[in-house]
């Protein structure tokens, strides 16, 4: 199981800490919060939060003081990834994988940010790992020194961990390339059909985040630096790089299931064909047979022991001949 940001308690807030402006940073308390101003130049108050908790919208409000519409997107359910500018502040809504036991990836969480320059606020449903290891480079003096090296850190984080996943999904369709589809492909089937859903539920994720980014790089506040705008483009790079990945994988997948679906098909147009063939070969074998069947008096060889052994070999001269027909017309 991975590390993530779970923490025990119900209230609002998971933790906070207060960077140095030197890579640092010093936890702070839930009493410390409401009244905190920067004590040295370069400070920067940073909260994380659990988003569905019932007081976080009116702590939000009302002692933070964002305004109501913002806390109100903050704490949405509208997951979908998405950033806007209010003024002098940025509020985004982004997705990240699912590590989570018994989650699946591709069914990503939402971490919805908001800054000022001054304070940052992080919220978030369910937990995640990328606040926690922001927070673990803080503690070892190399983490973000400001508000917009924040933003761009956990970006960062959120983008390099779909990595994985991709990866991981492109061995599996490179372990079912190498399985025989004509013995396993009621085990390839199901696990292709998986590899496609999974492709297009981190599309639908991935594809608006990538907007999200650029909009945060070409609308951030004075406050986002020019480093804090490269690192947002790099990992807009990166995400559109993922992109192109998931589309190469879903067509992988989809020419696999072509192909299991073209052999599964021919296997039968083949036995029906064989089927045909073998029809064909006794359809006039049937008629013969039943003609000589019919009881009616007159019926030639009735009193004759040697009249089986005739009609046996008239039917074999007939499949010897169909056969040296269907050869010459190409039909074996």
């Amino acid at each position: 199981m991975k590390i993530t940001d779970e923490a025990e308690g119900t209230g609002p807030l998971i933790f906070g800490c207060v960077l140095d402006g030197k890579g640092g940073a010093a936890p702070i308390g839930r009493d410390e919060v409401d009244n905190w101003t920067p004590a040295h130049p370069g400070e920067v108050l940073w909260l994380h939060l659990r988003r569905h908790a019932p007081e976080v919208q009116p702590w939000l409000e009302n002692d933070l003081g964002i305004p109501e519409p913002t806390a109100e997107f903050l704490v949405s359910d509208s997951t979908r990834p998405r950033a806007l500018r209010e003024g002098g502040a940025i509020a985004a809504t982004l997705r990240g994988i699912n590590f989570n036991e018994e989650a699946k990836p591709e069914d990503m969480i939402s971490l919805q940010v908001w800054s000022d320059g001054l304070r940052l606020m992080t919220l978030r449903k369910a937990p995640m790992q990328t606040p926690r290891d922001v927070r673990a480079m803080l503690e070892t003096g190399k983490g973000p020194t400001d508000a917009g090296s924040a933003i761009t850190a956990i970006v960062e984080q959120l983008t390099v961990r779909m990595n994985q996943t991709i990866v991981d999904m492109n061995l599996r369709i490179d372990e079912l390339d190498g399985m025989d589809v004509e013995e396993d492909h009621e085990e390839i089937l199901p696990k292709i059909t998986a590899i496609r859903r999974n492709c297009l539920a981190l599309q639908r994720h991935m594809s608006p985040q990538h907007e999200a980014l650029q909009s945060i790089a070409r609308d951030a506040p004075e406050w986002f630096e020019d480093d804090d705008r490269r690192e947002i483009e790099e990992s807009i790079a990166r995400l559109r790089r993922y992109i192109d990945d998931i589309e190469i994988s879903k067509e992988s997948a989809l020419v696999l299931q072509d192909e299991l679906r073209a052999r599964s098909l021919a296997s039968n147009e083949h036995a029906t064909y064989m089927l045909t063939i073998v029809a064909g070969i006794f359809l006039p074998l049937g008629f013969l047979t039943g003609l000589m069947g019919i009881n009616v008096g007159g019926m030639p060889g009735v009193d004759d022991a040697d009249a089986f052994w005739i009609v046996s070999g008239i039917c074999f001269a007939i499949i010897a001949l169909q056969l040296i027909l269907f050869w010459r017309w190409k039909w074996l």
